[in-house]
């Protein structure tokens, strides 16, 4: 059953820290009593690692990892995932399997997160990248998680066009540095809607409206 809020994480890049971000805003609503379940379509990860993005989430929801991830979608080898799944010798989903096989628990979730893998281009089937999947589902709200130190504008100018709106932009590790500042402002400027911190973004992830804008200089 689809979420009440249906959100979607997606990152600029790989190891921006979407699934943190994502696992801080979902444990936040939880603990305010928000019914929240996290979906992570497909998953490649290092065959070393001791948490994958699936597990994490998992311990935010309360669900089991398998749930948010089904387990014949977990590729142990840190590529691309339909590049990962053919190098273990498994068949590469395709965007229509991906999304046949998303289940929401019943009763419907408050909100509801999926979450990405990689940039916005990056593959995450054999005819579909992260934004498509973004697109197919028809969310509520697409959250981008960028870094917000050096590079941040380039990265966030680059993704935002290609992801369905509304759009917020979520600088991750935001440190009031003036490069990090300056950043934030030049791109409230180009007109995106920039959040710094996690609180607000948890307030933006449950429906809260965009606050006013105030002053703003390059």
């Amino acid at each position: 059953m689809r979420p009440e809020r249906l959100v979607v994480v997606l990152g600029t890049s790989t190891s921006v820290g979407k699934t943190w971000v994502g696992a801080k805003v979902l444990a936040r609503l939880k603990a305010a009593g928000t019914a929240v379940a996290a979906r992570k379509p497909v998953q490649s990860f290092a065959a070393c690692d001791v948490e994958t993005d699936a597990t994490l989430l998992a311990l935010a929801t309360g669900e089991l990892p398998e749930t948010v991830c089904r387990p014949h979608r977990w590729y142990p080898i840190a590529m691309a995932p339909p590049i990962a799944a053919a190098f273990v010798g498994a068949t590469p989903p395709t965007l229509e399997e991906l999304l046949a096989e998303l289940d929401w628990p019943e009763p419907a979730a408050g909100v509801g997160m999926l979450e990405t893998a990689g940039g916005p281009r990056s593959p995450v089937a054999t005819d579909g990248d992260s934004a498509a999947l973004a697109a197919a589902v028809g969310a509520d709200l697409h959250v981008l998680v960028a870094h917000a130190g050096l590079g941040a504008i380039n990265a966030v100018r680059l993704s935002v066009p290609v992801l369905p709106e509304p759009v917020v932009v979520f600088l991750n590790r935001f440190h009031n540095t003036d490069v990090h500042d300056r950043n934030r402002r030049w791109l409230e400027l180009d007109g995106f809607d920039v959040v710094v911190d996690l609180a607000e973004l948890t307030r933006r992830v449950a429906g809260a409206k965009k606050p006013p804008a105030g002053p703003a200089a390059r």
